[in-house]
């Protein structure tokens, strides 16, 4: 299924328990704009969606469908704790290749 913007700026709010009001307000915008954008009647200008991206913890390709992949940050792991789900990720990959 190909998510739009609408729906990934729609579906990221709502999994993080904001309302169009609480979003448009960390944004700085009304929210009819948030409305709009979640309706398609309009998209966000590229200040907003880096904005969007540090809110939700995704990046810009993400919102903009141009990448689909999970993305994991680990970096406040230590090294050891890195290459263990590294090779966690290693062996679910190597068995699906089976």
């Amino acid at each position: 299924m190909i998510l739009f913007i609408a729906d990934r700026i729609k579906s990221l709010r709502e999994k993080s328990g904001m309302t169009q009001t609480q979003l448009a307000r960390r944004l700085g915008i009304s929210r009819s704009a948030v409305n709009s954008w979640e309706m398609s009647l309009s998209t966000p200008s590229s200040i907003y969606l880096v904005e969007l991206s540090r809110i939700f913890g995704v990046s810009t390709d993400y919102l903009l469908s141009l990448d689909d992949g999970i993305k994991v940050d680990i970096t406040e792991l230590n090294t050891q704790e890195q290459e263990m789900v590294i090779k966690l990720v290693d062996y679910f990959k190597s068995l699906k290749e089976k």
